[in-house]
């Protein structure tokens, strides 16, 4: 399985439209945010939060593509290729998702360097590190989820169904905007979504301290849920193809 690890990391990161898209956009969304239209003086707390937000849109972004692969694999016959091989569903799932969690890496990387060297944004060396970790371990039930519509939808409608994704997770989730310029039903909503609680990871780390409980229950059971879907969508793309 490790071979099979290395060769899908390999072949995302080989991909031009990742790196301008994955990578890039969230650098490039992050620095227009927080240095257009905002006092310098004032904007260092923003410059945190939105810092710690793009990231986790970025890594969203990114685990989310890592189902763009997957359904590419399906229309060449690459996935009969797998289910011949003895690698059981969970395995390849598990693969294709260490690999995808892989690729998430780079961009999170990315907004957080140009938090600190473009807007001195100043932490903690364990600040730093523990950012980087929670979100990248944080973002895996995303890259479950695209899987999961890997497995089940063609590469033309991957595409779509990336954009609705991401748009809708990254607003209702408050990555953009702070939850509390949302109406209060919309806020106790957004509270429950994977997203929020994703980057919430982050947010609890800037102001010092460790992911509350429900942070880590909620996600976690998203967890449980994209994982569940991710290997039955497998399943059934392995009888039809």
């Amino acid at each position: 399985m490790l071979e099979y690890i290395k060769l899908e990391t390999r072949r995302t990161l080989r991909d031009t439209m990742f790196v301008i898209f994955g990578i890039g956009m969230p650098v490039v969304m992050y620095l227009l945010f927080t240095n257009i239209g905002t006092d310098e003086g004032d904007s260092a707390p923003w410059r945190v939060t939105a810092m710690v937000g793009m990231a986790a849109y970025g890594a969203l972004g990114s685990a989310l593509s890592a189902g763009i692969g997957v359904s590419t694999d399906r229309s060449t016959g690459w996935l009969r290729q797998l289910r011949v091989t003895p690698l059981a569903p969970s395995r390849v799932v598990t693969g294709r998702a260490v690999s995808g969690s892989v690729t998430v890496l780079p961009g999170i990387v990315a907004v957080l360097a140009a938090g600190a060297l473009v807007n001195g944004v100043r932490l903690e060396a364990w600040q730093w590190t523990a950012l980087t970790l929670l979100l990248w371990v944080g973002a895996l039930p995303f890259t479950l989820l695209g899987l999961g519509n890997g497995y089940r939808l063609s590469p033309q409608t991957m595409g779509v169904a990336n954009t609705v994704g991401l748009m809708g997770l990254s607003l209702v989730g408050g990555l953009w905007f702070p939850l509390e310029l949302f109406p209060g039903w919309l806020a106790s909503v957004a509270a429950y979504t994977p997203a929020n609680r994703f980057a919430d990871l982050g947010w609890a780390v800037t102001e010092g301290s460790a992911p509350g409980p429900a942070t880590l229950a909620v996600l976690t059971g998203w967890l449980v849920i994209f994982g569940s879907y991710a290997v039955a969508s497998y399943r059934r793309a392995a009888r039809t193809a």
